[in-house]
C-alpha cells in the first residue's frame, strides 16, 4: 500500500429491519493516499457488495464536505447508496450529527443525519441527483426476461418495464404475482454480461407492489438482483430505491408527494427497510440506519 500502516477499514451493515439484515458495506475513512488499484484490492478482499473510500476528507478544509468512491469486489460503481448511508453514519458519529456534502462520481449529495433517542442509533438520509427514466428497447427487455425465466403475462401491466437512473441505471421489472416474484430464478453468468453490456453498473430491479396502505404510504418488495463474485442479490439497494421512486413519479404512480417503504433481503437471509420520500420535483431522499458488524 501507498501509505505506511495499513488503512483502518471499517464494516457496517445498512437498512437492516432485523438483527442480521440489512446490507454489509466496507469504509475507509481516509483513503487520501490510497491508489484505484489499491482500493479495489480492498473492495475484492472485502468481499462486500461495495466499500466506501474517502478520497478527501475535508473538501476545501470542510469537514463536513468529503469525497466518495465506491468499488465492488470487481469494478469501481459510480454510486451506492447503502455504503452512503454506512458512511453518513460513521461521519456523524466522529463529527456529529448534521447535514454532510458528499462528492461523488455522479455529484454532489446532501446527506442529512439525526439521532433517534428511543433506538440510540443514527438515521442517515440521501437525496439523490435528479431522476431520469427512459424506455428499455424491446430486445433488450426480452433478453432480461430471458434470464429472469419470465413471461410478459407475468408483469403487473400497471408498472411497465423502463429503466431509471438516479445515481445509477437499474431496469425495473414489476411482477404482478408473489408466488412468481418470490420463485423466479436466474444465470448469474447471462445477467452479468448483460448488464455490462448495457450500462447497469447497479442492480437489476425487480419489484412486486403491495399497494398504499391507509396513511397512502406505498408498501413495495424488491429483489435487487447484482451478480458479482459469490454474490447474486443486494440485500438492500440504495440507489435502486432512489431510482424507483423516480420511475413512480415520471410514470404517475404516485402523486408527490409521498413515502414508499421498500423491503428487501428477505429472499438472501437479510431483511431489510429502506424509507423512500418522493418530493414534486428534485432528488429523491433514501433514509436507514447503519451499524457496526461484529
Amino acid at each position: 500500500m501507498s501509505t505506511t500502516a495499513p488503512p483502518e477499514i471499517l464494516r457496517l451493515t445498512a437498512f437492516a429491519a432485523e438483527p442480521g439484515g440489512g446490507n454489509p458495506a466496507g469504509i475507509v475513512l481516509d483513503a487520501s493516499q490510497l491508489s484505484d488499484a489499491e482500493m479495489q484490492e480492498i473492495a475484492t478482499e472485502v468481499a462486500y457488495p461495495e466499500t466506501a473510500f474517502v478520497v478527501d476528507t475535508g473538501v476545501d478544509g470542510d469537514d463536513r464536505h468529503v469525497r466518495l468512491r465506491y468499488f465492488s469486489p470487481g469494478a469501481e460503481v459510480p454510486f451506492c447508496g447503502h455504503a452512503t448511508i454506512a458512511t453518513a453514519v460513521v461521519l456523524a458519529e466522529r463529527r456529529g450529527v448534521g447535514r454532510f456534502t458528499l462528492e461523488t462520481n455522479v455529484g454532489p449529495l446532501v446527506v442529512e443525519t439525526t439521532n433517534d433517542p428511543e433506538t440510540r442509533s443514527i438515521t442517515a438520509s440521501f437525496t439523490s441527483v435528479e431522476p431520469t427514466v427512459r424506455d428499455l428497447d424491446p430486445e433488450v427487455a426480452d433478453r432480461l426476461l430471458s434470464i429472469l425465466g419470465l413471461e410478459r403475462s407475468d408483469l403487473d401491466e400497471r408498472w411497465p418495464l423502463r429503466e431509471s437512473f438516479a445515481g445509477n441505471r437499474h431496469p425495473v421489472v414489476a411482477v404482478r404475482e408473489q408466488d412468481v416474484f418470490d420463485g423466479f430464478t436466474f444465470d448469474p453468468a447471462a445477467l452479468r454480461g448483460l448488464m455490462d453490456q448495457q450500462g447497469w453498473a447497479g442492480t437489476a430491479t425487480v419489484v412486486h407492489s403491495h399497494g398504499f396502505d391507509d396513511r397512502g404510504i406505498l408498501h413495495v418488495e424488491a429483489r435487487n438482483l447484482f451478480p458479482v463474485g459469490d454474490i447474486t442479490e443486494d440485500p438492500a439497494t440504495g440507489s435502486a430505491a432512489a431510482s424507483l421512486g423516480g420511475y413512480l413519479r415520471a410514470l404517475g404512480l404516485l402523486t408527490p408527494p409521498a413515502r414508499i417503504l421498500v423491503r428487501q433481503g428477505h429472499h438472501v437471509g437479510a431483511p431489510s427497510l429502506l424509507t423512500v420520500d418522493v418530493p414534486a420535483t428534485g432528488g429523491i431522499t433514501v433514509s436507514g440506519t447503519a451499524s457496526p458488524i461484529g
